[in-house]
C-alpha cells in the first residue's frame, strides 16, 4: 500500500503540481493505483459448497451407494466430510484463497466463487476366479470443481480418482467393502485418498480474475481391439467406456500439468448443463463452458508380448497399450498435437502365481502412455521415450506448440 503524506501538500504545491485541481487528481490517481494494488494482492475468497454428487438426484441413492454410506458413517460419528474438508483447508492457508464456510459470506460481489468436491463415478466391482480366489476393485473418479454461485458457471474444473485393489480367499462381506472404501476417501499404502486430493488441489490452485480459455476432451472412441481387454464393470453401459477413457486422460494431463479441464459432457451433462447434489440435499445445474481447444481420444488396442522366461522361475511380460491423440483449435482450425502413441510396461509373473490379471497391466500401460505425455507437455519428461512412442515425425514441434497452450489454459 502507497502512502500520502498531509505534511507533503504544501511542498507538493511549491514544487510546482500547479493548480489544486491538478494535484488532487494525482493524489486520486496515487491512492486509486495504490488501491488497485492491495486489492491485487488480497486472495480470492472462495466458499467451501462441500460434498456432492453429479447427475440426476433421482439416480444418485444408485448410482452411490457406498459413497453416501460412507458419507453417512463420516456424519454418524460427528465427523461429516464438508466441515472435514473444511478445517484442512483453513489449517492448509491457500497461497492465493481464502476459504470461507458459506455462499452468503460473499453476498455483493461481482463472483461468488465456491468449490466442491464432486463425485462423478463410483465402481465396485467383485469378481471370482476358480475356486478360491476373490477379486475387490473400488474405484471412484470425481472433480475439483470451482464455480460462479451466481451465474451457475463452471470455473474450474480438476479431475481426480482412487482406485484400490484388494484379493480374498472368500466373497468380501459389506463390511469389508466399505473398509476399502472408505481407504479409497481417506487414503492407502502411502498415497492420498480423495479427500486429501481434492484439498491438496483446492491449496495449489489459482483462480484467474480474466476469463480463462478452457480444454476439454470431447471425443473418445475405443476400436473393438481396446474393447475387448476392458472388464465387463467398465463396459457395463452404454458410454461407460468412454466416460472411463476420458477420466483416465484428464486426470493424467490435469495433475501433471496443472491445467484444469472441463468435465467430458457425455458423462458429466446434458446439453452442457450439469446436475450437481450437494450432500445437504441442495440441487444445482451448472453450466459448463466451451471450450477453445478440444481433445479427441482413441483406444486402439492392448498387446501382451512375453518377454523372457526363466525355467521353473518367473515369466516376464511387456503389456503394451496403443491411443491417438489430437488437441486442436476448433474456431481457428489449428492442429496442436497429432499423432499415433504406443507405451510398453514389463511385468515379471511368478510361475506360482495361478492368476493373472491383465487387465490391471493393460491398464498401468495405458495410464502411463498419458501420464509421460503430459510429463513432457509439462517440460519435466523423457523426450527420448516421446520419440520412441509418438508416430509423428514433427513430434517435438508439436510439443513445443502444446506446452504454449497449456500455459495459456493455466
Amino acid at each position: 500500500m502507497a502512502y500520502f503524506s498531509f505534511k507533503t501538500w504544501p511542498a507538493a504545491l511549491h514544487r510546482g503540481w500547479g493548480r489544486p485541481g491538478k494535484w488532487l487528481t494525482g493524489l486520486f490517481l496515487l491512492v486509486l493505483a495504490a488501491t488497485q494494488a492491495a486489492r491485487a494482492q488480497q486472495p480470492v475468497e472462495v466458499a467451501l459448497a462441500g460434498f456432492a454428487y453429479s447427475g440426476s438426484a433421482s439416480t444418485i441413492a444408485s448410482r452411490f451407494p457406498y459413497s453416501q454410506r460412507y458419507a453417512e458413517a463420516r456424519k454418524a460419528a460427528g465427523a461429516p466430510i464438508g466441515p472435514g474438508l473444511f478445517q484442512v483447508l483453513a489449517n492448509a492457508g491457500p497461497a492465493h484463497l481464502k476459504i470461507v464456510s458459506q455462499i452468503d459470506e460473499l453476498k455483493g460481489r461481482d463472483r461468488a466463487l465456491a468449490v466442491a468436491l464432486v463425485i462423478g463415478s463410483e465402481t465396485v466391482s467383485h469378481e471370482q476366479f476358480g475356486n478360491r480366489l476373490h477379486k475387490l476393485m473400488v474405484l471412484i473418479r470425481g472433480q475439483t470443481m470451482f464455480f460462479d454461485f451466481k451465474s451457475m458457471n463452471v470455473v474450474r474444473a480438476y479431475p481426480i480418482s482412487f482406485a484400490y485393489i484388494d484379493l480374498f480367499d472368500h466373497a468380501p462381506t459389506p463390511d469389508e467393502i466399505m473398509a476399502r472404501v472408505k481407504l479409497v476417501y481417506e487414503g492407502a499404502n502411502g498415497k492420498p485418498g480423495l479427500l486429501e486430493r481434492f484439498t491438496h488441489n483446492v491449496a495449489q490452485a489459482d483462480i484467474p480474475a480474466q476469463v480463462p480459455r478452457f480444454l476439454q476432451i470431447t471425443s473418445v472412441s475405443l476400436k473393438p481391439e481396446a474393447l475387448d481387454a476392458l472388464p465387463p464393470f467398465i463396459k457395463s453401459e452404454p458410454g461407460t467406456a468412454q466416460t472411463w477413457a476420458a477420466d483416465l486422460v484428464s486426470e493424467a494431463i490435469s495433475t501433471r500439468t496443472g491445467v484444469p479441464i472441463v468435465p467430458y459432457a457425455k458423462g458429466y451433462a446434458i446439453g452442457n448443463v450439469m446436475s450437481m447434489r450437494v450432500s445437504d440435499g441442495t440441487v444445482w445445474e451448472l453450466k459448463l463452458p466451451k471450450p477453445d481447444y478440444e481433445i479427441s481420444v482413441s483406444f486402439n488396442g492392448f498387446k501382451k508380448v512375453k518377454f523372457n522366461e526363466v525355467q521353473g522361475g518367473a515369466t516376464s511380460f511387456v503389456y503394451g497399450a496403443y491411443a491417438d491423440l489430437n488437441i486442436v483449435e476448433p474456431l481457428g482450425n489449428k492442429v496442436y498435437l497429432s499423432t499415433a502413441l504406443k507405451n510398453g510396461e514389463t511385468r515379471v509373473i511368478p510361475a506360482s502365481q495361478p492368476y493373472v490379471d491383465d487387465f490391471a497391466h493393460f491398464y498401468d500401460a495405458v495410464n502411463q502412455l498419458f501420464v509421460k505425455l503430459a510429463q513432457v507437455m509439462n517440460g519435466k519428461g523423457d523426450d527420448k521415450w516421446l520419440r520412441s512412442a509418438a508416430a509423428a515425425k514433427d513430434i517435438d514441434q508439436q510439443i513445443a506448440q502444446t506446452k504454449e497452450l497449456m500455459k495459456l489454459c493455466k
